[in-house]
């Protein structure tokens, strides 16, 4: 069977030959158009165009391009456009046999190799198969980082805009050490994000230790951070380390941050100024190395004014902000998810549901979704738990249709006006005390603190 000649041509390497010199290019294409897919351009803005519609991987590139034909300027800055276009191309200076300072600094400027004139066509053809073996490596690396990227974030699922954002800014700030406030609604996932951001970076290798300070009570919670010594307190029969030594080497994730005592505050700023610890009773400075990650779903911003959050803390740790965003915010990724989570509690539960009704899907994309992702996650275990259908269904869900309502009364307004007059009037009862009122109400302080803000309660 014969091959087809024009179809082997498509698959060869693609060489862009920059020279402002006809008897040149034609000398270069001459002796190397059997091995390349030729493109020519006798000055610099044409050359950049070219690499800008074509998919081409290798250069070869004279310094004396006109209007400075006898200089090199015109050509080194050609060299740095080339690369900003595309930072893979591999750059072939062709220089003047006098000019090897040139040829340096356009090796400095990021030219892969350089050639004095006159050109041996033999000895450039070695340099462009080893330039070419070389872009063909790292486009594949690429490629393979690229993959990766995208299946960087195995436990957080989603791809709409707000999502995309967080996966970018993730992606920047990993590699660094910078500390990072996340921010969001309960239920947003942002523990989720911490991890993300732990297992993309240098330190994954190390621990991940994680502490929510909004539910150890205060008197405990110094002793859970840094440990104490045997006989520091009643009961203190044995040292133990505390959460911050045990991320050594990882990831300190601090969540409900702004639950934690004006005194700890102090003490957790040493440490982040310091990068050492003192445990409860001991005298003995310890050094920690570990990158410490915040979340809220407090405004903290409020809580300096109010003097519940020391200001030098807050910038400490806020280096750089992401937001968690509110499942609502998050358009087709709610049934993105949904259908996630319901093929996980279907296979743990051994149970054969194939999916949800058309009504279903309806209902879960219109719901207000107040708990975000961790409300989305009890719905649909709790369906798949009672469910006798073979597909989930609304009444499954439990979730108010939008549309059912009474007198011209939603629902959702009603059950939101309710809610709202039981918390003012359990916040009356307790004298704005927010423990108590969450305490009496049955859910948690961060919990409260989103309802409050959510229905404008003021304290």
């Amino acid at each position: 069977m014969k091959s087809d000649p024009l179809a082997e041509h498509s698959r060869l390497p693609s060489l862009l030959l920059v020279d402002d010199r006809q008897e040149i290019l034609e000398q270069m294409k001459w002796g190397l158009k059997s091995s390349y897919i030729i493109y020519e351009a006798d000055h610099r803005a044409a050359a950049v165009d070219i690499l800008q519609r074509e998919k081409i991987s290798l250069v070869t590139l004279d310094l004396g391009l006109p209007p400075d034909a006898g200089g090199v300027t015109e050509g080194l800055s050609a060299l740095e456009q080339l690369l900003a276009v595309n930072p893979l191309v591999k750059v072939v200076v062709i220089t003047g046999n006098q000019d090897r300072a040139n040829a340096l600094k356009a090796i400095q400027l990021g030219a892969y190799d350089f050639m004095e004139k006159p050109v041996d066509l033999e000895v450039l053809k070695v340099v462009l198969q080893r330039a070419g073996y070389l872009a063909g490596l790292e486009k594949e690396n690429q490629k393979l980082l690229d993959r990766e990227a995208k299946r960087g974030f195995p436990e957080i699922i989603g791809n709409s805009p707000v999502m995309v954002k967080v996966f970018d800014t993730i992606r920047r700030v990993a590699g660094s050490d910078i500390s990072i406030l996340i921010v969001g609604e309960s239920g947003t996932g942002k523990e989720l994000v911490a991890r993300a951001i732990h297992q993309q970076s240098h330190r994954k290798d190390g621990p991940f230790i994680a502490i929510n300070c909004g539910a150890i009570p205060e008197t405990l919670l110094e002793s859970e951070l840094f440990g104490h010594e045997k006989g520091a307190f009643t009961g203190a029969h044995l040292q133990r380390p505390g959460r911050i030594e045990s991320a050594q080497g990882g990831t300190l994730f601090l969540d409900e941050i702004g639950e934690i005592s004006p005194a700890l505050q102090v003490k957790l700023l040493r440490v982040l100024q310091e990068r050492s610890i003192e445990r409860v009773g001991g005298r003995v400075e310890i050094p920690v190395d570990t990158r410490v990650l915040a979340a809220t779903n407090m405004d903290l911003q409020l809580a300096m004014k109010d003097g519940r959050f020391r200001e030098d803390l807050y910038y400490r740790l806020n280096t750089v902000t992401i937001t968690a965003p509110p499942l609502r915010d998050r358009g087709g990724d709610i049934v993105m998810l949904g259908k996630s989570l319901l093929q996980r509690y279907t296979e743990e539960a051994k149970k054969k549901i194939s999916g949800f009704t058309r009504e279903a899907l309806m209902s879960l994309e219109q719901y207000h979704w107040p708990g975000n992702i961790r409300e989305l996650e009890n719905r649909i275990r709790r369906a798949v738990t009672l469910t006798d259908n073979p597909r989930i269904a609304p009444e499954d869900l439990d979730l108010a249709d939008p549309d059912e309502s009474q007198d011209g009364l939603t629902l959702k307004v009603a059950r939101d006006t309710v809610e709202k007059r039981v918390i003012e009037q359990t916040l009356a009862k307790t004298g704005g005390n927010i423990t108590k009122a969450a305490t009496i109400l049955g859910v948690s302080r961060p919990t409260l603190h989103d309802l409050i803000s959510r229905h404008h309660i003021k304290k």
